[in-house]
């Protein structure tokens, strides 16, 4: 979990006057002297409601790990998820609130302390009101945070000491269903266009070696300021994780792809990540023009030609996967 429970206004100065109610019915119990209980009791409500918000601020600004301090994936992933500026902003202003309402705290407790003791209670009022501004001034940036927390509930689980594989390709080319047959992972199948919308990761483990093998959104062959959200992830795990790269075309074109797009695309993830990548060329068994298929096999480095619903030449991959042992 990236975020902990963010709290609306309402439930922060909920919890916050209540709690001062309690403290103030402490103070009125007490023994302390009668002439001195008003102010006594204004005073606490007004710490006691500022400190339990001030805790509730320190509290998230503590749990939420900084971003910069992460691996360079997390913090580009967050980027594309939701954005680390806003984020980094949103939490800026629960840093600047929770020192206002210190401010608020000390400001208020000398006021009453120094006034009257029928006049404590409109000087608390008056506490009240600062410090409710002050929360929902922020009301943009906790619903931010909330918003944050919910997108990134999912956030990958990255073992950088194993060997990771990203595949990638178009989309519907399979694949996810080639994770399955690989690890014990179980992503989402089905015969429509992206239908992973975030990074999936399965394991597996040879000779005792670690290896991660990580499902990416289909990519398609467009340049990366046009990339939608889900096809950045991809992106991002190729850049950050990838030792190796299983790049996977769909020989049949059932996805809807031609051949000539995915040899585009399979071309231009090579210039751009200088990373080994194992080619396969997938759904042999569906392939209706085998000649033009060869034209694209021979195209390619040592590719593999696998059925991978069938579980066709999954262990050839494998094999292939012991060559990048750390």
């Amino acid at each position: 979990m990236f975020l902990p429970t963010i709290p609306t206004p309402e439930e922060l100065l909920d919890k916050g006057f209540n709690r001062a109610k309690k403290a103030a019915n402490k103070v009125r119990s007490s023994n302390v002297p009668r002439q001195m209980k008003s102010k006594r009791i204004e005073e606490a409500r007004v710490r006691t409601a500022c400190q339990v918000i001030e805790e509730s601020f320190k509290s998230i600004l503590k749990k939420t790990p900084k971003v910069e301090e992460m691996p360079l994936f997390y913090q580009d992933y967050i980027d594309v998820v939701v954005g680390v500026d806003q984020l980094k902003k949103s939490l800026g202003a629960l840093n600047w609130a929770d020192g206002l309402i210190n401010k608020l705290e000390n400001q208020y407790i000398h006021k009453i302390r120094r006034s009257n003791p029928e006049n404590a209670s409109s000087i608390r009022n008056e506490a009240y009101g600062r410090i409710s501004s002050v929360v929902n001034r922020i009301r943009d940036e906790l619903e931010f945070l909330n918003y944050t927390k919910a997108r990134l509930r999912n956030m990958p689980t990255v073992d950088f000491d194993a060997v990771t594989a990203v595949i990638a390709g178009f989309p519907n080319v399979g694949k996810s269903t080639l994770l399955r047959q690989i690890t014990t992972a179980e992503p989402k199948v089905a015969d429509y266009p992206f239908t992973t919308t975030g990074i999936q990761i399965g394991h597996l483990e040879r000779k005792w070696q670690k290896y991660q093998i990580i499902d990416t959104p289909g990519l398609l062959d467009r340049p990366i300021d046009d990339m939608n959200t889900i096809e950045l992830n991809a992106m991002v795990a190729l850049e950050h994780l990838a030792d190796v790269i299983i790049y996977i075309f769909d020989a049949s074109e059932t996805s809807g792809y031609p051949l000539d797009n995915q040899l585009k695309l399979y071309q231009s993830i090579s210039k751009v990540f200088k990373i080994p990548i194992i080619c396969i060329f997938n759904k042999i068994d569906l392939v209706e023009d085998e000649k033009k298929l060869e034209e694209y096999v021979v195209s390619v480095d040592d590719p593999l030609l696998i059925t991978a619903s069938e579980g066709s030449g999954v262990n050839q991959i494998i094999d292939k996967l012991e060559e990048f042992k750390k």
